[in-house]
């Protein structure tokens, strides 16, 4: 640590600071001798006290002490406790708390900590009851819980607060002593001081956090008008959120309501802001109701102190986002906000004015915003950038203006994260608004001619291969990408070559121009570079003459891996170079998702293959082999899926089973995997018998019991259905373990030769539509969803009724699906009122499915849903929408 601070010592100013610094230079070593002081007969307590400092110092700067030197500066500092010296004893009393003695070290201080606690002197108490707790037992606490209980109603508030603080620590450990001191607690609520007011409610309401009809009460009594202290009284009003949040009903809201009302015409800011704030986040709450909630935090957007500016304007920001027409009274207060000199407060202002905005002050924020981006870091341009990209998207037809906005800010200099948002946006206006392609196309283009990024010059390129092409006038993007093959790294290099081919693939009239293009670039210095150029020549063909390019070129070129990278990467790592070439179909499609079984209980043993190893195509391999391995099975065909392990007991029971669904063509198997977890017993002739009564379109064809199963060792059960070839057929199966059970000796390990016959009730299962969808993903789901074509796309809305959030209603629709979510669309961000997430997979007989799911919410918390699917076969398609319409 000196090392590091010295070697700033060249700069005088710093040197000159560091003159001042009592801790300069300091070391564990040398202060260690230093504490022999307190062992000296007549003690210097202001010497005393500065060594005490620097062993705080060290200890909070992450030094560690042995065990020794700790009980030696232990055993020093109890020594101290002979002085008088009022700064010397409360230097003692932070030493001891931080050095935590054991429980046979404890005993020393013990007696001079209690003898402090019932002190004349108050600063002796307070300090002597906050170590004791920290350092304390429950043995002990037991012996002082009656000191505790009269601190905690001592006229003394520094007292009283130490005692109520202590016992929030304590609860962590030992909630039963704390329990006892409600009386005592309930008393300290009506304290006048003010900060014992505020440590009481706090107390109380952790004892009583786990019954909501308690927390109900004891906020019904002290809404009422007992609560003098501020800080008190915003917890009472979070804590009132809380039971308007949890309350089933409504007939109990309204008072609550009235009480948060209230607390707006409180004298203290703080408690007004607290209301306010509880108010807004009230789910549910009407405009009516925000109303005076809003016209509060107006007030305080032109107070005098900075804090309750921010805190006002950031509460808007967040209401903007649900109600935006009610935040719209604020916006002439907020434009006065743009040139605040905080510029946390100023960002704010503008993201909550281009939410609130209407179509025509558009032009009027652009011309503030411009000046307002040089004076703000790249964290909160970026925070702006954002805002700017939602309102575009909200009038469309203000693209021009707010284009040419982004693109002047993209010239100017920034960091990564900010040019990549705002790139980031331009590509999402270029693809929903239709009419900004040409210009947003155009704008990346210059971008990239001064780019210093690498990745987000091969992303711009990436996306004008996909773009471009598609354009009224795609040559003129030509010149921009052949000059990335001149002036920039060979990773650009070789994207702009991948792009280069792109457009001679897509427009047959530029051909005879990429071609001499492609064929400079075979003379370049990077190997990636002339490969690339090498591959396109040969397999685009014609010699660059003006013919179409084969679609199953264009497939192979440029068309989506519909394969998960993970389990090509396994299949090639685990390929064995032979006579046989790798075959690319022979890797798994489906993305496996963690096993069930590795959340169970801890100390219970997975069942069998229940838990397969990590790794799609080793898990597949698995199940396969073995379901061919078995006669009665053989002629099942082709394996098309197997599910996550499904568990069918609760955990810590006699007998753990889970169940894995194997689903063919026209068959569905069920593995039992059963493991018995109690060493007296020997399990025999296992089997698990099915109703199939609630499942119509199954019937049962073969089973495979279990010969025996012993403790502790896992093993197979199976039972299979057969089906109708090609549909998705659904039911609920119940499930019924039996077997023959023989007591087994515990001394011989031998099993008695009689058994009894017993049954073992287990949970139902179902087979639902998600058992026949694999999860497929492809890389670029826009050329997807064109190449898949109009030709069996069904679209429809949906109503999904009243839900907690609009990521509860996507997370449940892609469970119901089974599909793999692309591009990150699962995620919904927060507060969001619209989301659009896409997915992909594999139906039952490898067809392939594409869905664009469209969600959103309104204010009273109803979802709507529009469904489109492209599919290869038009009867999946219909099927999905059934899937959905009969949830």
């Amino acid at each position: 640590m000196r090392h590091g601070v010295n070697c700033f010592i060249d700069d005088p100013n710093l040197a000159i600071a560091s003159e001042y610094s009592p801790f300069l230079g300091i070391e564990k070593g040398a202060v260690l001798q230093e504490a022999r002081v307190f062992n000296d007969p007549q003690l210097d307590p202001r010497r005393c006290s500065q060594v005490i400092t620097k062993l705080l110092y060290l200890l909070n700067q992450g030094d560690s002490f042995t065990k020794v030197e700790a009980t030696e500066v232990f055993f020093s500092v109890t020594k101290l406790f002979q002085s008088k010296d009022l700064g010397l004893r409360r230097m003692v009393y932070l030493i001891i708390k931080e050095l935590s003695p054991s429980a046979d070290e404890v005993i020393i201080v013990t007696s001079s900590l209690m003898k402090d606690m019932n002190s004349k002197t108050d600063m002796y108490r307070a300090n002597a009851i906050r170590v004791l707790c920290r350092i304390t037992d429950g043995t002990l606490l037991t012996q002082i819980e009656r000191y505790l209980k009269q601190a905690i109603v001592d006229k003394n508030p520094v007292v009283a607060s130490a005692a109520l603080v202590s016992g929030i620590h304590l609860l962590q450990t030992n909630p039963e002593i704390v329990k006892r001191w409600s009386n005592e607690v309930q008393e300290a609520v009506q304290s006048r001081a003010a900060l014992v007011q505020f440590h009481a409610l706090a107390l109380l309401q952790q004892i009583r956090q786990n019954d909501r009809l308690a927390v109900s009460k004891l906020v019904t009594s002290l809404t009422r008008g007992t609560v003098r202290s501020p800080l008190a009284q915003c917890l009472l009003i979070r804590y009132t959120s809380q039971v308007i949040r949890e309350s089933s009903t409504q007939s109990g809201d309204r008072p609550f309501y009235d009480f948060l009302e209230s607390c707006l015409r409180h004298k203290a800011e703080m408690v007004i802001f607290e209301a306010a704030r509880a108010i807004t986040e009230l789910s549910g709450v009407t405009s009516r109701e925000l109303t005076p909630a809003i016209t509060v935090l107006q007030l305080f957007l032109s107070s005098s102190k900075p804090v309750l500016r921010f805190a006002a304007v950031r509460t808007l920001n967040k209401v903007a986002m649900t109600h935006p027409m009610a935040v719209t009274n604020c916006n002439i207060d907020m434009e006065s906000l743009i040139s605040d000199q905080n510029r946390s407060i100023a960002t704010l202002a503008i993201t909550t004015l281009l939410k609130t905005g209407n179509e025509s002050s558009v032009d009027r924020l652009m011309k503030q915003i411009t000046n307002f981006m040089s004076d703000i870091a790249d964290e909160f341009k970026i925070v702006v950038v954002e805002a700017i990209r939602s309102l575009c998207l909200k009038f469309p037809l203000k693209y021009r203006s707010l284009m040419n906005f982004l693109s002047n800010i993209l010239r100017e200099e920034g960091g990564f994260e900010y040019k990549k948002a705002i790139v980031d946006s331009i590509v999402i206006l270029i693809r929903d608004i239709p009419e900004a392609k040409e210009s947003g196309l155009l704008h990346l283009c210059e971008f990239i001619e001064d780019c210093e990024f690498t990745y987000l010059s091969t992303q711009i390129l990436h996306f004008l291969g996909i773009e471009g092409p598609k354009t009224t006038d795609p040559s003129k993007y030509i010149r921009y990408i052949y000059n990335r093959v001149h002036l920039e790294n060979a990773t650009v290099r070789a994207a702009a070559v991948s792009t280069l081919a792109k457009f001679g693939a897509m427009v047959d009239a530029l051909k005879p121009r990429i071609f001499v293009l492609l064929r400079r670039c075979i003379f370049d210095s990077d190997d990636e570079v002339r490969d690339r150029a090498t591959l396109y020549l040969n397999t685009l063909g014609g010699d660059g003459e003006v013919v179409e390019t084969d679609k199953e070129v264009k497939t192979f070129l440029f068309g989506d891996l519909d394969i998960p990278l993970v389990n090509l990467e396994t299949s090639l790592k685990n390929y064995e170079p032979s006579e046989e070439p790798f075959d690319i179909h022979s890797v798994p499609k489906e993305v496996k998702s963690q096993p069930l079984v590795e959340k169970k209980a801890p100390g219970k043993k997975p069942a069998g293959l229940g838990a397969p190893p990590v790794g799609p195509p080793s898990t597949v391999d698995a199940y396969e082999r073995l379901l061919s391995s078995i006669p009665e099975f053989s002629n099942f065909g082709k394996l098309f899926k197997s599910s996550a392990p499904v568990e069918l007991t609760e955990a810590e029971t006699e007998y753990a089973v889970n169940v894995v669904k194997h689903i063919f063509d026209r068959h569905v198997v069920f593995q039992y995997n059963c493991t018995n977890t109690i060493p007296e017993q020997l399990l025999e002739n296992v089997s698990v018998i099915v109703d199939a009564s609630e499942a119509d379109d199954f019937a049962e064809v073969a089973s495979k019991p279990l010969r025996s199963l012993p403790y502790d060792t896992p093993g197979q059960t199976f039972v299979a259905f057969e089906k109708p070839e090609g549909i998705t057929a659904v039911g609920k199966f119940t499930n019924m373990l039996r077997f023959i059970v023989k007591e087994v000796d515990p001394s011989t390990g031998e099993a008695e030769e009689d058994g009894v016959e017993d049954e073992y009730q287990l949970e139902d299962l179902e087979i639902v539509a998600a058992d026949f969808m694999m999860k497929v993903g492809v890389s670029n789901f826009r050329n997807a969803w064109e190449s898949m074509g109009e030709d069996f796309e069904r679209v429809d809305e949906y109503g999904l009724g009243p839900r907690e959030s609009l990521a509860e209603a996507v997370s449940a629709v892609i469970n119901l699906l089974g599909m793999q979510p692309c591009e990150g669309t699962e995620v919904v961000a927060t507060n969001s009122r619209s989301h659009t997430c896409l997915l992909s997979g594999v139906s039952l007989g490898n067809v392939k499915v594409l869905v664009r799911l469209q969600f959103g919410i309104e204010g009273s918390r109803d979802v709507a849903m529009k469904l489109s699917v492209r599919s290869e076969d038009e009867a999946i398609g219909d099927a999905i929408h059934e899937i959905v319409s009969c949830s």
